[in-house]
Protein backbone atom coordinates (compact mmCIF):
# COMPACT_ATOMS: atom_id res chain seq x y z
CA UNK A 1 0.00 0.00 0.00
CA UNK A 2 3.37 2.47 0.96
CA UNK A 3 4.18 2.52 -2.62
CA UNK A 4 1.40 2.18 -4.59
CA UNK A 5 1.04 5.76 -2.34
CA UNK A 6 4.67 6.46 -3.07
CA UNK A 7 4.22 6.31 -6.97
CA UNK A 8 0.73 8.10 -6.79
CA UNK A 9 2.24 10.82 -4.90
CA UNK A 10 5.16 11.05 -7.68
CA UNK A 11 2.86 11.20 -10.40
CA UNK A 12 0.79 14.11 -8.79
CA UNK A 13 3.76 16.03 -8.27
CA UNK A 14 4.56 15.79 -11.96
CA UNK A 15 1.31 16.95 -12.97
CA UNK A 16 1.02 19.72 -10.52
CA UNK A 17 4.75 20.75 -11.73
CA UNK A 18 3.46 20.59 -15.10
CA UNK A 19 0.44 23.00 -14.73
CA UNK A 20 2.54 25.60 -12.85
CA UNK A 21 5.04 25.65 -15.59
CA UNK A 22 2.11 25.78 -18.02
CA UNK A 23 0.29 28.80 -16.98
CA UNK A 24 1.07 32.28 -17.93
CA UNK A 25 2.69 34.92 -16.12
CA UNK A 26 0.51 37.20 -14.21
CA UNK A 27 3.22 40.20 -13.96
CA UNK A 28 6.60 41.54 -15.38
CA UNK A 29 8.18 40.24 -12.18
CA UNK A 30 9.65 43.31 -9.62
CA UNK A 31 9.02 45.39 -13.10
CA UNK A 32 5.64 45.53 -12.80
CA UNK A 33 5.30 47.24 -9.48
CA UNK A 34 5.21 50.50 -11.01
CA UNK A 35 1.69 50.42 -11.67
CA UNK A 36 1.94 49.21 -15.36
CA UNK A 37 -0.88 47.65 -17.10
CA UNK A 38 0.28 44.11 -16.18
CA UNK A 39 0.04 43.97 -12.57
CA UNK A 40 -1.28 41.06 -10.74
CA UNK A 41 -4.13 42.72 -10.35
CA UNK A 42 -4.91 42.76 -13.42
CA UNK A 43 -8.26 41.23 -14.08
CA UNK A 44 -9.29 36.87 -13.78
CA UNK A 45 -7.71 34.48 -15.89
CA UNK A 46 -9.34 32.99 -18.91
CA UNK A 47 -9.75 30.22 -20.53
CA UNK A 48 -7.26 27.53 -20.30
CA UNK A 49 -5.22 29.65 -17.63
CA UNK A 50 -8.15 29.40 -15.61
CA UNK A 51 -8.45 25.80 -16.16
CA UNK A 52 -4.96 25.27 -15.09
CA UNK A 53 -5.23 27.29 -12.45
CA UNK A 54 -8.19 24.74 -10.79
CA UNK A 55 -6.03 21.87 -11.69
CA UNK A 56 -3.34 23.47 -10.15
CA UNK A 57 -5.50 24.05 -6.91
CA UNK A 58 -6.91 20.31 -6.83
CA UNK A 59 -3.72 18.36 -7.70
CA UNK A 60 -1.90 20.70 -4.56
CA UNK A 61 -4.95 19.24 -2.29
CA UNK A 62 -4.26 16.31 -3.03
CA UNK A 63 -0.36 16.21 -3.53
CA UNK A 64 -0.58 17.25 0.70
CA UNK A 65 -2.83 14.71 1.66
CA UNK A 66 -1.20 12.18 -0.02
CA UNK A 67 2.20 13.29 1.13
CA UNK A 68 0.64 13.69 4.75
CA UNK A 69 -1.02 9.94 4.58
CA UNK A 70 2.43 8.90 3.38
CA UNK A 71 4.20 10.45 6.57
CA UNK A 72 1.79 8.76 9.06
CA UNK A 73 2.37 5.23 7.75
CA UNK A 74 5.89 5.45 8.48
CA UNK A 75 6.18 6.95 11.54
Amino acid sequence: MLTVLMVLDAIVAIILIASVLGQEAKSAGMGGMDGGSDTVFSGKARGMDALLARVTVVFAVLFAVITIVIARMTA
